[in-house]
C-alpha cells in the first residue's frame, strides 16, 4: 500500500513536470510570435517613415508678386523660367500689365532663395496688338485696360505668356506660349548669349514661332543638350500609353519642322481622361527636364483625379539615352496649391515652369494662383532616392533641405 502510494506519487510528480514542460514551451512559442509581430510592426514603421518625401516651401514666399502702379507688372508676377548662369540663379518671369499684355520681368539670386537683383522694366516684350485692339473702350484717346474679371484664369489680351528658359552651349533659349486671342494660341522662342545676360544686354534675336498658324500649341519645352547634334522638344506628355512621353528631334528650330495636331502633337485640351498614378487629366510638362546621373528629371502638370479642381505637379525620371522611355513617376502630387499665396487670385493653382540645380539643392520655381511667384527646395540626391524607391516623391513642409 506504502509502496502504491509513493509510485502513486511519483507519477503524479511526472505528470506535473510534465504540464509544467508543455505550459514554458506553449508560452515560449506564444512570446516568439508575439516578438516577432512587434519586430515587423517596428521595422514596418520603420520603413513607412522613410517613404514621404520632404521638399521645403519656401517660408518667405512668395519671393516675388506684383508691383502697384507698374504699367507693365500691376495685375500679376508669375510662371517664372530659370536658369543657373555664373554662379547665379536667373529667373525670366511672365508680368501682366493694366494693359491687359504679358511681358517677360527679370530677377536673380546667388543663394536660390533670396532674390536681390530685380529690374524695374521688362527684358523681353513680343506683343501681338492685334487682339488687345478689340479691347480699347471708347475713351478719346483710346487706350488698353485690363479687365480681370473677363480674363480671371491668368490670361491676357497679348503677348508673351509662361517662359521656360534653358541654357544650351552658352546660350540662354526662352521657349513661351504666344496668345492673340483664344483661336491663336502658338509656342514660340528667343535666345540670347550667355554673355549678354550677364551685362544685361538683352539683345534677343527675333522671336520666331514653333508652332504653326492655326494650330493650337502651348507649353512645348526644350531639353538644355542636343541629342546627336540636334535640338530636343517635348511636345506631348501622354497620347495613351503611359510609359512613355513624347519628344521630336529638330535639326533646326523651324515651324515646319515640328510636329502638329496631325501629326503627333494634338491639342491636350481635347485629349480624353486617362487615368495614371494619382491623375486622370495630364495636361503637360512645367519645367525643362534636368540631366541628372539616374535620368532625366521631369516635372509635369496634371489634374487630380481625388481632387480635379486644382492643378499639381507631378514628377518623372525618363532614360538618359532614350527620354521618350519613362523610368520612374511619383505615386502622388509632389507639388499641392496649399497656401495663400497658391490661392490669392485664382485658387487651387501651382504652376512650375522653373527648375534647377544648384550646389546639390533642386530649385522648383512656380506661380501660385496665377499672381504670385514661389519656391519650394531640396537635396536632389534624396529626392531621386525616394523617387526610385517607389514613387513617393512628395513636395511637404516637414523637414527642410537647407537652413534658411
Amino acid at each position: 500500500m506504502v509502496a502504491l502510494k509513493f509510485a502513486r506519487r511519483g507519477g503524479k510528480k511526472k505528470v506535473i513536470k510534465k504540464v509544467k514542460a508543455v505550459k514554458k514551451t506553449v508560452v515560449k512559442k506564444i512570446v516568439k510570435k508575439a516578438t516577432k509581430k512587434v519586430v515587423k510592426k517596428v521595422a514596418k514603421k520603420k520603413v513607412v517613415k522613410k517613404i514621404p518625401y520632404p521638399i521645403k516651401k519656401f517660408k518667405g514666399n512668395p519671393i516675388a508678386g506684383p508691383v502697384p502702379n507698374s504699367f507693365w507688372q500691376s495685375e500679376a508676377v508669375f510662371n517664372p523660367g530659370a536658369v543657373v548662369h555664373d554662379g547665379r540663379i536667373h529667373l525670366f518671369y511672365r508680368a501682366l500689365g493694366g494693359d491687359g499684355l504679358s511681358r517677360i520681368g527679370y530677377t536673380s539670386s546667388k543663394d536660390g532663395i533670396h532674390f536681390d537683383e530685380r529690374l524695374s522694366y521688362p527684358v523681353f516684350v513680343a506683343e501681338n496688338i492685334n487682339e488687345a485692339q478689340d479691347h480699347y473702350p471708347y475713351t478719346s484717346p483710346a487706350r488698353l485696360v485690363y479687365n480681370p474679371v473677363l480674363y480671371a484664369s491668368g490670361g491676357g489680351w497679348g503677348g508673351c505668356e509662361d517662359p521656360r528658359a534653358v541654357k544650351i552651349d552658352g546660350r540662354i533659349y526662352l521657349t513661351f506660349n504666344m496668345f492673340n486671342g483664344w483661336e491663336s494660341m502658338r509656342v514660340a522662342f528667343t535666345s540670347i548669349d550667355g554673355k549678354d545676360l550677364l551685362e544685361k544686354k538683352w539683345n534677343w534675336s527675333q522671336f520666331a514661332y514653333l508652332s504653326r498658324p492655326g494650330d493650337r500649341q502651348k507649353n512645348w519645352v526644350l531639353f538644355p543638350e542636343k541629342f546627336n547634334g540636334k535640338f530636343a522638344l517635348f511636345h506631348n506628355l501622354d497620347l495613351g500609353d503611359s510609359s512613355r512621353v513624347h519628344i521630336k528631334y529638330l535639326d533646326e528650330l523651324n515651324m515646319y519642322k515640328t510636329p502638329t495636331r496631325q501629326t503627333g502633337a494634338p491639342d491636350v485640351q481635347i485629349l480624353p481622361d486617362h487615368v495614371v498614378a494619382w491623375h486622370n487629366r495630364t495636361r503637360s510638362a512645367s519645367a525643362p527636364p534636368i540631366k541628372t546621373k539616374d535620368g532625366w528629371l521631369l516635372f509635369y502638370h496634371a489634374m487630380d483625379k481625388d481632387d480635379p479642381n486644382r492643378y499639381k505637379v507631378g514628377a518623372l525620371l525618363l532614360d538618359l539615352k532614350d527620354p521618350t522611355k519613362i523610368l520612374y513617376r511619383a505615386s502622388r502630387p509632389i507639388l499641392e496649391p496649399d497656401e495663400w499665396y497658391e490661392n490669392d487670385y485664382k485658387p487651387g493653382v501651382v504652376y512650375a515652369s522653373g527648375a534647377v540645380v544648384k550646389d546639390g539643392t533642386l530649385f522648383l520655381y512656380y506661380g501660385g494662383g496665377d499672381k504670385h511667384i514661389a519656391v519650394a527646395y531640396v537635396n536632389l540626391k534624396e529626392f531621386l532616392n525616394k523617387l526610385k524607391s517607389g514613387g513617393n516623391a512628395v513636395f511637404s513642409k516637414k523637414k527642410a533641405a537647407l537652413k534658411i
